[in-house]
């Protein structure tokens, strides 16, 4: 034994409910998959996982024809895959911004070398189609529209079909950040003409974090193969990778898949697909509902008020409520985690999610209960119990 390095022979991270922004809490069987037998990243049988993983990716997405793989990185490697892989220097991309990761967006295609064109809109709003088509007529040439489907820091969803048709009319592609939407929203790849979606297992797909699933239309497909320039990234170059997630061909090396994470994935979509959709949609619906009518009785009142996506709720915080002691109280007090706010709603908001497995009436019960309780420890005045009434009505109706 080393008499560098003491063991302290405990590993035990508590058991909480994830309810911020992500990550969350997964179904058990994800985790027993976790634990399946190692095989080897060219291994015949682990080949034939990544080929129902791909198989089962192009259901969600909802796309015939499409490239489907899961990015080994979280959602913003799969951000970056995206912009790096589809835009060289000095190409123009129109960005609609409209909270956080809007901003994420621009900070890539920065360092990329494309000149941005930003669609500047109040956190917690919709991304209007009509100003966008604005902006993207005025440039002489434009190679991508960036929109993001249901903004993480504020909870709001925006329109895509109409987006696209604006995107394509100037002969661009659309790039898509479906991080939060991607299993708990509607996400319609090849109706709505989308060409480039990224996501994260993390949220409402229902595995832990580590991939970033990435959608590209033959039209993306093409503009890939029609660079005039190598993808300055090789770890994240999809003409690479394409070599490796080559569904029924041959495999070439790239780099060492993470096997436990795609077993993870692999049962996180077919929990998914058995469960269907829309059935999957509604579920998110209906407890979002429970959720915000529960908040609403208690003088929480959301910040988005009509577009809003199921996965996401974004609250205010009352006057002379500190964030991070009632945060603090939930996660002592109740193991609970909820999400502070972002940029312009940082210390002045919650962000709860109910995504994937956690998208429970119970777990929406289990927060409002706790919520109630630790606003009175720090003096807001709340009816005991008014909330959860309101919960079960909507849950009930």
């Amino acid at each position: 034994m080393s008499d560098q390095y003491q063991s302290s022979n405990v590993f035990n991270p508590p058991d909480r409910l994830l309810l911020g922004p992500g990550p969350s809490n997964v179904h058990p069987k994800v985790i027993q998959a976790m634990t399946a037998p190692m095989l080897g990243h060219l291994d015949p049988d682990f080949v034939a996982i990544m080929d129902d993983v791909q198989r089962m990716l192009r259901l969600v997405f909802k796309t015939k024809e499409g490239f489907t793989l899961p990015v080994s990185g979280t959602g913003t490697a799969g951000m970056e895959a995206a912009l790096v892989n589809l835009l060289e220097p000095g190409d123009t991309i129109v960005i609609a911004v409209n909270g956080f990761f809007g901003g994420r967006l621009e900070d890539i295609a920065t360092r990329i070398g494309a000149r941005v064109e930003r669609v500047d809109f109040e956190w917690g709003s919709v991304v209007d189609p009509q100003k966008v088509r604005e902006v993207v007529q005025r440039q002489d040439s434009v190679k991508m529209v960036g929109v993001v489907h249901v903004e993480t820091s504020t909870g709001v969803i925006s329109p895509l079909e109409d987006i696209a048709a604006i995107a394509h009319e100037k002969d661009a592609l659309l790039l898509v950040d479906a991080v939060t939407s991607l299993g708990g929203c509607d996400v319609d790849m090849d109706s709505w003409d989308l060409d480039v979606v990224y996501s994260g297992t993390q949220k409402c797909l229902g595995a832990p974090s580590g991939l970033a699933p990435l959608a590209l239309s033959g039209r993306a497909m093409e503009a890939l193969r029609k660079r005039s320039s190598k993808v300055p990234s090789f770890y994240l170059d999809v003409s690479i990778l394409d070599q490796y997630w080559n569904e029924g061909g041959g495999r070439t090396y790239h780099h060492t898949a993470p096997i436990t994470m795609i077993y993870a994935l692999w049962q996180a979509l077919d929990l998914l697909l058995l469960e269907g959709l829309e059935e999957r949609f509604a579920r998110h619906h209906r407890v979002a509902s429970a959720l915000r009518a529960g908040l609403s009785a208690i003088g929480l009142e959301p910040i988005v008020k009509s577009n809003w996506a199921p996965p996401l709720t974004t609250v205010a915080i009352p006057d002379g409520i500190s964030d991070t002691a009632v945060r603090g109280r939930m996660l002592r007090e109740h193991d609970i985690e909820i999400g502070g706010g972002l940029g312009v709603f940082k210390d002045k908001a919650w962000r709860i999610g109910l995504m994937g497995y956690n998208a429970a009436p119970a777990n929406a019960l289990r927060v409002l209960s706790a919520l109630e309780q630790a606003l009175a420890a720090e003096g807001y005045e709340v009816a005991r119990g008014r909330s959860l009434e309101a919960a079960q009505m909507s849950l009930a109706s």
